[in-house]
C-alpha cells in the first residue's frame, strides 16, 4: 500500500508518498500565493495524477476540522476552506479512501506513532511558527473538543487583557515569529520583508539591545503559555515545533527562563520531526481511521 500524504499551510503545501510503516519514499512542495485555496487543490490534483499507485489519501489541514465527516468548519488563512467538505471533494475526485486532520493533531499524532511520545499517555505537543498551535494527548487519547477546537493553544491570553479587543492580548498576537519579526521592524525602522528570526536570534547572540529585550519577552510569553498548559493538562511531557526549534541553543534557553515559573516536573523536548510531522501524523490517522496496517 501507498498512501498519498498532504500538509497544507498557507505558504507551501508539502507532499509525499508513504508507506504504512511511515517511511516516506517521496516528497514534494509547492509555494503557496496568498494562502489561495484554489492553488491548492490544483496542485493536489497534479500530484495525485502523478502517482497514481497510492490506494489512499490522508490529509493534514489548518482550521478547524472534522475528521468524521471531512468538513472544514474554519479554515485558519485558508478562508477558501472555510465550511469546506475536503474529504468528500478529494473522494468525488479520485475514487480513494481520504483521512483528513487538524494539523496540530496531526504533529501530535507523528509524535505517538514514530517519535517520542509512543510510550506516553499524556503530553502536549506546541508549534510555534507564525501562529501558535498545538495538540492534547491526555489519558491515552487525543483531546479534540466537542466541535473540534481543542488545542489552540494561541487563543490563550499571555496577559490581562484590557477593555479594547480582547484577542490582542493572546499568545498569537503577543508570541510569534511574525509578531517577534514585526516588533523588530517597528524598533529598528526596517521593511518587515527584510528582518527574518534567523538575524534577530544571531543578534540576540551578539547582545544587541534590542533583540535581547524582545527575545526575552518572547520567551516569557512562551513560558507563561507552557505555565498554563501544565497546570491545565498536568502533562509529563511537552514536545514543540517549528522553525524556532532548529536553534541549538533553544531548549536549554526556553528552560532556563521558565526557572522563574518554578517548574521543573514537566520534560520540554524538540518534537521530533520536525517538516515532516504533518505528513506522518495524517498517514497514521488514516491507517487509524481505514484500519488498515499492514
Amino acid at each position: 500500500m501507498k498512501i498519498a500524504a498532504f500538509d497544507i499551510g498557507g505558504t507551501a503545501l508539502k507532499m509525499g508518498v508513504v508507506l504504512p510503516h511511515g517511511e516516506i519514499i517521496l516528497t514534494k512542495s509547492a509555494e503557496i500565493s496568498g494562502s489561495d485555496g484554489e492553488q491548492i487543490l490544483a496542485e493536489m490534483k497534479v500530484f495525485l495524477a502523478e502517482n497514481t499507485d497510492v490506494t489512499g489519501i490522508a490529509v493534514s489541514a489548518p482550521g478547524y476540522v472534522n475528521p468524521k465527516t471531512g468538513l472544514i468548519t474554519m479554515g485558519g488563512a485558508i478562508r477558501r476552506f472555510d465550511n469546506f467538505n475536503l474529504k468528500e471533494w478529494l473522494e468525488a475526485e479520485t475514487g480513494l479512501p481520504v483521512a483528513i486532520e487538524n494539523d496540530a493533531n496531526c504533529a501530535l499524532l507523528a509524535e505517538k506513532w514514530l517519535g517520542k511520545g509512543q510510550e506516553l499517555d499524556d503530553f502536549l505537543c506546541l508549534t510555534i511558527g507564525t501562529g501558535i498551535g498545538g495538540g492534547i494527548f491526555s489519558n491515552g487519547e487525543l483531546v479534540r473538543g466537542g466541535r473540534f477546537r481543542a488545542g489552540e493553544f494561541g487563543y490563550m491570553f499571555s496577559e490581562r487583557p484590557g477593555a479594547f479587543r480582547p484577542g490582542r492580548y493572546t499568545l498569537n498576537e503577543t508570541t510569534t515569529m511574525f509578531v517577534l519579526r514585526r516588533q523588530y521592524a517597528e524598533l529598528t525602522g526596517r521593511p518587515l520583508e527584510e528582518i527574518t528570526g534567523e538575524e534577530i536570534f544571531a543578534n540576540y547572540d551578539a547582545h544587541d539591545a534590542v533583540s535581547e529585550r524582545l527575545v526575552t519577552e518572547f520567551y516569557t510569553g512562551i513560558c507563561t503559555g507552557l505555565y498554563n498548559l501544565i497546570y491545565l493538562f498536568d502533562p509529563t511531557h511537552i514536545f514543540i515545533g517549528g522553525g524556532i526549534t532548529s536553534r541549538p541553543t533553544f531548549i536549554a534557553e526556553l528552560k532556563h527562563h521558565m526557572e522563574s515559573f518554578g517548574l521543573r516536573d514537566t520534560i520540554i523536548e524538540t518534537a521530533t520531526h520536525k517538516n515532516q510531522a504533518g505528513l506522518l501524523g495524517a498517514v497514521y490517522h488514516f491507517l487509524q481511521e481505514e484500519n488498515r496496517y499492514e
